[in-house]
């Protein structure tokens, strides 16, 4: 067989290999599990106190505004699934995530159906978390339609609520810097007590970075060998309440110090995560590390079957799903790039493992939200807006992108970073994700 005979035969190959599993998916999206299930989760809280305390911090992170034209939010996340709780949650300015997890060791009652809500965390709700007491039992349920506190004193129900558009987007930047973080250091209850009290009273209006002298962690001006970046370092005053429940408490960072994150391990089945973005300013919701990703098109039939497919909180195992519905690997590689740019997948540190996130709400919208790669689109509407000017060595593409009364340069490289002569490229240099002009650019010549 000649080479090109062979080359021919591979892409048959290929093209039915992946006819046949958009034919597997669109059966899975047409066969979708009964929906509305009114009941996700009912049962006792085995150490309420403990978990009210998580709840108690969760709801002062969504009430927090770090930025002050910001809107006061309260719409903490809710999946239920895979035998545990996660409530999810954003500072109403967006520069801060946070998650509490309620595992097995945590819950004491039934998984009726898995599935995610989001409701507000009103007064009433904060103020009944605030009053339990160690002793007291406690029972939670959590439903597609609202989640229910119930204590001898009674009970409060909050309702579902939509679940705001840029809260969507700052899930997909917040689980792709997850994903992307290292442990950095460990410490004590002590240690983070300890630590926490010499931040500096006011607003950190420079950054701070925790390093390690003499064997002692310390907040510095200046960074040091192996120190941590830590943009906002007053936002750590969120965890005041916690800090001293915690067994250990651990530090991530991503390499490029873009994000950090602090993860306490309470016990009994209880652990809090608090992300903080690089700058106060600079919520999550506006990253864009993966609308290269939500460029390019995937059949809606991949996206529902996958959604049908995983229940909340399962494990993601790339390898281990291909294999149980019989996907090639090239398949299963480019749904799960979308699951995580969609928000649908979340990413779980201490295991450093992906999770699925079913989120109650159709997977289209997200894809009109980004107004970068609206923009882009709208850019290739007309042929004279993206030109190309030549092709070099090593796969080296020019390209002319018109902008707002001047034209833009857009350089695309095989073995570099695109780059853009535009004012959003040379602030950020690619660490917020692509401009227009790049992705307008790839769409068309990539």
């Amino acid at each position: 067989m000649t080479d090109f005979a062979y080359a021919y035969a591979q892409a048959s190959s290929l093209t039915r290999q992946a006819e046949g599993d958009t034919l597997l998916l669109a059966a899975y999206a047409e066969n979708a599990p009964a929906s509305g299930a009114a009941c996700f989760f009912r049962g006792q809280l085995r150490d309420p106190w403990l978990a009210a305390r998580g709840l108690t911090t969760l709801a002062k992170v969504v009430a927090s505004r770090f930025v002050p034209q910001s809107a006061a939010l309260r719409d903490p996340i809710v999946t239920a699934g895979a035998g545990q709780l996660r409530f999810e949650a954003f500072s109403s300015c967006n520069g801060v995530y946070a998650r509490l997890d309620l595992g097995p060791a945590a819950l004491d009652g039934e998984f009726v159906h898995s599935g995610t809500t989001n409701v507000d965390f009103n007064e009433p709700m904060v103020n009944a978390l605030s009053r339990i007491s160690r002793t007291e039992p406690v029972r939670l349920s959590v439903g597609q339609q609202e989640v229910t506190l119930e204590r001898a004193a009674g009970h409060v129900t909050e309702r579902k609520v939509t679940l705001p558009e840029r809260w969507l987007k700052g899930l997909t930047a917040a689980q792709d810097y997850l994903a992307r973080m290292e442990e950095r250091l460990t410490l004590t209850r002590v240690q983070a007590a300890q630590l926490l009290q010499t931040l500096p009273a006011g607003a950190a209006r420079t950054d701070t970075f925790l390093v390690v002298r003499g064997g002692r962690p310390a907040f510095s001006p200046v960074a040091g060998p192996g120190g941590v970046r830590i943009g906002g370092a007053h936002r750590l005053r969120l965890l005041d309440g916690l800090l001293p429940l915690s067994e250990t408490v651990r530090l991530y960072a991503t390499p490029d110090g873009q994000a950090s994150a602090v993860v306490l391990t309470l016990g009994s089945g209880h652990e809090f995560l608090l992300a903080l973005s690089a700058e106060v300013n600079r919520g999550f919701s506006g990253e864009g590390a993966q609308l290269e990703t939500l460029a390019e098109e995937l059949p809606a039939e991949w996206l529902t079957g996958a959604n049908n497919l995983f229940q909340s909180n399962e494990t993601l195992n790339p390898t281990l799903f291909g294999l149980t519905h019989d996907l090639s690997p090239a398949t299963v590689a480019r749904l799960c790039a979308h699951l995580s740019a969609l928000g649908l997948l979340g990413f779980d540190l201490r295991d450093n493992q992906y999770f699925y996130r079913r989120l109650p709400f159709k997977t289209e919208r997200i894809l009109k939200l980004n107004p970068r790669l609206k923009n882009a689109r709208a850019l290739l509407d007309n042929a004279d807006d993206v030109q190309l000017v030549g092709v070099g060595p090593q796969g080296r593409t020019e390209v002319r992108v018109r902008g707002t009364g001047v034209w833009h340069t857009v350089v695309l490289s095989g073995t570099e970073p695109a780059r853009c002569t535009c004012t959003w490229f040379t602030d950020n240099q690619g660490q917020r994700g692509p401009c227009k002009h790049i992705l307008a650019a790839q769409l068309r010549f990539g």
